[in-house]
């Protein structure tokens, strides 16, 4: 059964999750659509670095043997969203399920949850910590400040920090920024 491995404009990693799930046979979809671009305003100069960066990483995946499948915002047969892309070329390939590596926004998330078509989502693990890590020190408090996080995660990585002690002498330099100007 042919599956489709979803890459995100913002996963642009040959070892993300999804790519090292697939298959012989699978094949990559990518695509810039509307409903990603216009979510919120952006500049025309950053959605051209994005497509620009999506297309060439495309031809890499091409290059090393990948099918992948590409389509270009201008593509006249754009279904306009992830989704609507997804179930075209599920439509075309034959395939049955979709692979993805989790989508770091909520509503791209809710949108693959929602669709008609089977979704796997693959942890992300290019961060040093996972979501349900972060979740697991989110759960009963009643303020998020990050800082307290990082130091958590500064102590248990031991990345910023001479023995037990952070490095530079000090947890946090926030204060020192906020000297009126």
């Amino acid at each position: 059964m042919v599956r489709l491995i979803l890459v995100l404009g913002d996963q642009l990693s040959h070892d993300l999750s999804a790519l090292q799930e697939a298959w012989p046979g699978d094949v990559v979809v990518m695509a810039e659509v509307a409903d990603e671009a216009e979510y919120v305003p952006h500049h025309p100069k950053k959605l051209a670095l994005i497509f620009a960066a999506m297309r060439h990483f495309a031809d890499e995946l091409r290059k090393l043997g990948r099918d992948v499948i590409y389509t270009r915002l201008d593509d006249p047969d754009n279904a306009g969203t992830i989704m609507g892309e997804l179930l075209r070329r599920a439509d075309e390939t034959g395939a049955g399920e979709v692979i993805v590596t989790h989508p770091g926004e909520w509503r791209v998330i809710a949108a693959l949850e929602e669709g008609p078509l089977p979704v796997r989502m693959l942890p992300d693990d290019r961060f040093l910590c996972s979501l349900q890590d972060f979740e697991a020190w989110a759960e009963g408090r009643r303020e998020f400040r990050l800082e307290w996080f990082y130091r958590e995660m500064r102590r248990k990585t031991g990345l910023m920090m001479e023995g037990d002690k952070p490095a530079g002498g000090k947890w946090n330099f926030d204060h020192d920024n906020r000297k009126r100007a």
